[in-house]
This record gives C-alpha cells, sequence and structure tokens, in this order.
C-alpha cells in the first residue's frame, strides 16, 4: 500500500515525499489501525487521513466542526480530482439526495459530515447498511479499481478532536457522542486529529473515542516560519497601526476578547482606508458567513473576531495575527497563531500583553463555578502570563508547554533578535514592595504607584497617605514605568494580585530577603515599541516537493524537518523588480481563476506555489509539474493558463 500511498502523494497533491510522520500514520491507518495524531496547523493533518480514504476500499467519513471548513476541503479535492462531498444542513433536499445516491452507490472517496449528522439515527442506520452490504459480498478491495471502490467505510477522521474533551480549548458538547462510533463499527479505522492537545487532553480523547489501543503520534509543534512577538500594551491603536505598516495589503486576523471591541476596532481600520470586517458570534448567521466569504476571497483584508473565528479557516496566505487582549491560555494562542503562515512562507504573531487583562480572564474563570476545571484554566492562564513575561526564547517557552524541547534559541523571536534590556532594580522594588506594607497590602496598583509618585489626587490626601515615608520616593519614574516594576514583581512572585471586585496588593514570603536588603533584582526594562521590520522566514528550504498542510495546498511543506534547526531561520530573500512582478500578475490570474471556478483563490494554488513559479519561470507541462503543490488535475486544468504567462515573463528576461 505504500506504493500507492506515494502514489497518490504525487499525481494528486502533487507532492514527492512525506514529512515529519505523516509515511508512519498512512501507513497505520492503511492497515486497518487506529492513530491518535498531534499535528501543528498547516503541517499535512488532513493528508494523514485523506491519502488513506482514496488509498482503501470503501468511502472516508470525516467529521469536521463548521459547514465553511467542509466546504473549503471538498472544493480543494475535487479541484485535485479527487471524488469528495459534503453532507450537512446546508444541503437543499434535493442536493442531499444526491449526496447519499453518490455514497451508496460508491462514487465517493470521502464524504464530510458534522458530529450532530454522523450519529443522527437516519443516517447512522445508512452507514451501517452500506457498510454490511460491502462486508455481505467479502469486499476486501481487491479486483479492479472500480470493484475496490465499492460501497462500504474506509475510515473515519475526527478532525478538531481536542472538541470531545471537556478539558480542550474548544470543547463542543456535540462532540462527546462521537465515542459511539468505534461500538457500532469495531472493524473500521479510526484516526482522530488535532492541532494541540496537552497530556490531560489527550488522554480524555483516548477514553472518548475509544482509541485506547490506538497509536498516538507526535509531529514538532514548532512552525519558524512565524515570528513571535509580544509588546506590553500601551497606546494599542498606535501600535497596531506601526505593525500593519510592516505587512501593506497582507491578509492577517486580530483577536478580541469581546464583541464590541472587535466591532469598535474594526470601525476604526476602515476609517483608516483598511479592508477591515467584525466577526463574532452575536452577528446575524449570514453576516458571519459573508465576512468569512470575503475574508478567504481576499476581498477583505483584515478579520478583527472573537476566539469564534478562525477553527474553518484554511486560508494559507494569513501573513500575521495580532492578540489584542491576552489568551486564556497557551493552547488557544498556539491554536490561532498557527492560522497564519499555513504556506510556509514569512508570517507573524503579535501580542498585546496588558496585565490589566489578567485580573479580568481569572474572574471569568474563578465565575464559572467548576472549581476543578478552573483550577486547571487558572494554571494554563498563568503559563500564558509567564509566556507573555518571558525573559529568555519565546518559541523554547512555547513549545516547552506543549512538552517539546528545543536546544537552541530560535533565533526568530523578540527575545532573541532584541533582547530586552536588563537592569538593577532592587532600589525601584525595595520602595515598590515597601509602600504596598506601608498601606497594610489593602490597595491596588493603581493607589500605591499614586502614592509612590507623590500624587496630591483627593483619595490620597484623605487617606493620609501623603504622610507615609514611601509618598513621593518614586517620583523620578512614570506612571508606566512603575506599572511595568509592579506587573514584574507579581511574575516574579515578589507580589500577589488578589482577585475579585477590587484586585490588592500582596506581599509573598520571598519579597522579605529583599526588603531587608539580602538579595537583588534584576528587571527588564519595558517593550513598547513594535519595530517595522519585516518577519523571517525558514531558510534552506530547498526544493523537495514535501506533503504540506491541509489538502497539499499549504501549511509548512516547505519548512525543514523538525529537529533540522541549522538553517532553518534566516532573513527571507528579497524578491526582485521583476519576480515580484511576475509573482503578482501569477496571483491576478489565480483570482481571475478563483472566481470562475467558484473558489477561493489558495485553493488554486498557494503563495509558495506562485513564489516558486515565479522564480524557477518553468514553460513546459514537465517543468510546471516539478513545481511544489502542482499535481496533474491541477496541470491538465489550470496548466496552460499559467504556462501562456510564465512564458511570456521568461521571454522578457
Amino acid at each position: 500500500m505504500t506504493d500507492a500511498a506515494l502514489e497518490v502523494l504525487r499525481s494528486v497533491f502533487g507532492y514527492d515525499e512525506f514529512r515529519s510522520n505523516q509515511q508512519e500514520i498512512i501507513q497505520k491507518v492503511l492497515g486497518g489501525g487506529d492513530a491518535l495524531v498531534l499535528m501543528p496547523s498547516g503541517g499535512g493533518k488532513s493528508l494523514c487521513y485523506q491519502i488513506p480514504a482514496i488509498v482503501r476500499p470503501g468511502t472516508g467519513i470525516v467529521v469536521s466542526p463548521l459547514i465553511s471548513l467542509m466546504k473549503d476541503q471538498v472544493d480543494a479535492l475535487r479541484l485535485n480530482g479527487v471524488r469528495a462531498a459534503a453532507y450537512n444542513s446546508s444541503l437543499e433536499p434535493a442536493e442531499a439526495r444526491k449526496v447519499l445516491t453518490e455514497f451508496t452507490a460508491g462514487r465517493l472517496d470521502m464524504l464530510y459530515v458534522s458530529p450532530e449528522r454522523v450519529l443522527s439515527d437516519a443516517f447512522l442506520r445508512h452507514l451501517e447498511r452500506t457498510h454490511r452490504a460491502r462486508a455481505d459480498r467479502g469486499d476486501t478491495g481487491g479486483g479492479s479499481a472500480d470493484n475496490r471502490r465499492a460501497t462500504g467505510l474506509a475510515l473515519f477522521a475526527i478532525d478538531e478532536a481536542h472538541c470531545i474533551s471537556q478539558w480542550g480549548h474548544d470543547f463542543r458538547p456535540e462532540y462527546v457522542a462521537l465515542g459511539g462510533l468505534r461500538e457500532h463499527f469495531p472493524d473500521v479505522p479510526l484516526v482522530a486529529l488535532t492541532a494541540t492537545a496537552d497530556p490531560h487532553t489527550r488522554e480524555d480523547i483516548r477514553g472518548r473515542l475509544g482509541l485506547r489501543r490506538a497509536d498516538l503520534f507526535v509531529s514538532s509543534f514548532d512552525r519558524p516560519n512565524i515570528r513571535l512577538r509580544v509588546v506590553e500594551k500601551r497606546n494599542p491603536r498606535v501600535q497596531l497601526r506601526d505593525f500593519l505598516d510592516s505587512h501593506p495589503q497582507e491578509a492577517g486576523v486580530i483577536y478580541c476578547t469581546s464583541r464590541k471591541r472587535t466591532e469598535d476596532l474594526a470601525a476604526h481600520l476602515v476609517s483608516r482606508g483598511v479592508a477591515a470586517a467584525a466577526y463574532h458570534a452575536g452577528l446575524p448567521a449570514d453576516e458571519r458567513v459573508r465576512v468569512q466569504e470575503d475574508f478567504i476571497a481576499d476581498r477583505v483584508q483584515i478579520v478583527v473576531a472573537t476566539v469564534a473565528f478562525g477553527m474553518g479557516i484554511d486560508k494559507t496566505n494569513v501573513r500575521f495575527v495580532v492578540h489584542w487582549d491576552l489568551p486564556q491560555h497557551l493552547e488557544g494562542y498556539y491554536q490561532e497563531i498557527g492560522r497564519s503562515g499555513r504556506d510556509g512562507m514569512p508570517a507573524e504573531a503579535l501580542l498585546l500583553f496588558g496585565w490589566e487583562d489578567v485580573p479580568r480572564v481569572r474572574a471569568l474563570i474563578e465565575l464559572a463555578g467548576d472549581t476543578e476545571r478552573a483550577a486547571v484554566e487558572l494554571h494554563k492562564l498563568n503559563s500564558m502570563v509567564g509566556f507573555a513575561q518571558a525573559l529568555t526564547c519565546r518559541r523554547r517557552v512555547l513549545l516547552g508547554y506543549l512538552g517539546e524541547t528545543m536546544e537552541d534559541d530560535c533565533g526568530n523571536c523578540d527575545v532573541c533578535l532584541d533582547p530586552p534590556e536588563l537592569y538593577d532594580a532592587t532600589i525601584d522594588v525595595q520602595k515598590a514592595l515597601s509602600c504596598v506594607y506601608r498601606v497594610g497590602e489593602r490597595f491596588g496598583a493603581g493607589h500605591v504607584i499614586d502614592i509612590l509618585r507623590g500624587s496630591e489626587k483627593e483619595r490620597v490626601l484623605q487617606l493620609g497617605h501623603d504622610r507615609l515615608p514611601t509618598y513621593g520616593v518614586g517620583a523620578d519614574l512614570t506612571v508606566d514605568s512603575w506599572r511595568s516594576v509592579l506587573r514584574q514583581l507579581i511574575h516574579l512572585g515578589y507580589l500577589r494580585q488578589e482577585m475579585g471586585q477590587y484586585p490588592v496588593l500582596r506581599l509573598t514570603p520571598a519579597s522579605a530577603e529583599v526588603l531587608r536588603g539580602h538579595q537583588t533584582v534584576t528587571l527588564a526594562r519595558p517593550r513598547t515599541k513594535v519595530r517595522r521590520d519585516r518577519a523571517r522566514g525558514p531558510r534552506g528550504q530547498g526544493r523537495r516537493r514535501q506533503a504540506s498542510g491541509t489538502l497539499g495546498q499549504g501549511g509548512t511543506g516547505a519548512v525543514a524537518a523538525p529537529g533540522d534547526r541549522e538553517g532553518q531561520v534566516a532573513a527571507a530573500a528579497g524578491a526582485t523588480d521583476q519576480g515580484e512582478a511576475v509573482f503578482q500578475g501569477l496571483r491576478a490570474l489565480r483570482r481571475t481563476i478563483s472566481e470562475r471556478e467558484k473558489v477561493p483563490p489558495y485553493v488554486v494554488f498557494h503563495d509558495a506555489t506562485l513564489r516558486e513559479m515565479a522564480e524557477v519561470l518553468p514553460t513546459t507541462s514537465e517543468e510546471l509539474l516539478e513545481i511544489t503543490g502542482v499535481g496533474e488535475r491541477k496541470l491538465e486544468r489550470f496548466g496552460d493558463e499559467f504556462l501562456e504567462l510564465l512564458r511570456t515573463h521568461a521571454a522578457a528576461d
């Protein structure tokens, strides 16, 4: 079966070799085994079930959480010549009957369904009858290709499998019933896939899906083409403007925690001439669909959204993700930044970190009422804050949380590229800790700062705090500087911030040694400016046509294999004016084709494929077929149009 899988990889998806552990996963599923797959967004998860579904007899049933995601994947598969369809609530009755007829007749390689639909009584009975019919015929997949495509089930694939776990970062109740698939179809291979799952979530997935004996495949979570950057939130609109200046006309997502913030920020961007739109769960369904379709089709440049947006986005040319507010946990942060750079080209993730976000998020967790879950979520929040406050390589911190160890710094995060300035802050720290002690550990950061700076605010004077020994001793520092000092002291464990309506500061036992003068404290100068340098991508990409991201249409296929850190990250080679002109011409042609075919532009070819075309300038079908991401079906459908444009540029070179 390995030769058949490799042939599908080459002829259908346009890649010459597998990457990471795709081959091992595919072999396991082809042999009838179960698998739990953890692989980063854009890392090639989809191929792990799509290729077995094509090669194995019968139809692969793919459980997917979003109708929009099903549509994108089905469109891309069909362009590659794969017989795929979706069966969900968006279909008209006649169309739904047609899909079921094709499935029953064995004319589909893959059928995408929602979790609610796959276990509905009527559909489940249909699956059982269809599968049993194959078994009654004794169909084992032998004989001609047509016979091998006989009715029956090739496999079940559970995408976004973390949704089944209450400990996952995006729990969905409708996923819980999927555990029944193993009981109804014990002989059908089941593969569960997700981009992020901590050890607790992994075990929960195993138990709920009946995968106790399934092999676990964990790929490297490293996405070296994504630059990680965190700045302290000060005048965030100005900071965002500076950031967007380094990404002109590029697609991006900005995440906010509230619906109102998404609308306000989107309106602000539109007023500045940016093609932006808001997206959140409170919008009418047709408006959400319109925004998502406009973004996918490149009619909207930036989507400002809550976490309700993103799971169904396969758009490969998202060049940046901004977190306007602090994410609740690193799993969500990792999942969200992974929506950028899926084509392996340079991308950037910016987090605007404001300490004032922490009490708000913590209060939301504690208000949920579930003590056990709250303890887990508070631990995750603390890890998120630790990442934001890290003074060492951020990628090492992030991957360490996900259970992966990096031996060397990444060289593509703000800490590596621009290390924070450190200084001996012992005197400032003693002033701050002493002030907290003098006010009886009963006030918050704002009041402590007012005392340190010698403010004459009415409340300070009424309480007599202008008579404290610490009154005015910190007048040499700005309010923002003192806020940074207090935030770092909380992070370092010298202070703790009580949660509740009034988040007061309290000393910890660790502060005693500092107050006595027995310990020095080193702090970092706050980083508030957003550098405008371009994000760098991986070097040493070579031209091996590795299996890549979703449907072979995106992901990090050009990135060196995990563990091969040398040469992975460096400045991306600047495109020549001529090369850029070719690339833009190819993009325009792609847009024309996408509108004609009524599919997103990246489903035709993603940016990395167009960049390689612009660099190599192939002029024959054989040369075009060597370009990463160009399979036989797409060569047949679109080859002449792209070759005509490429030949024109090659003749002018």
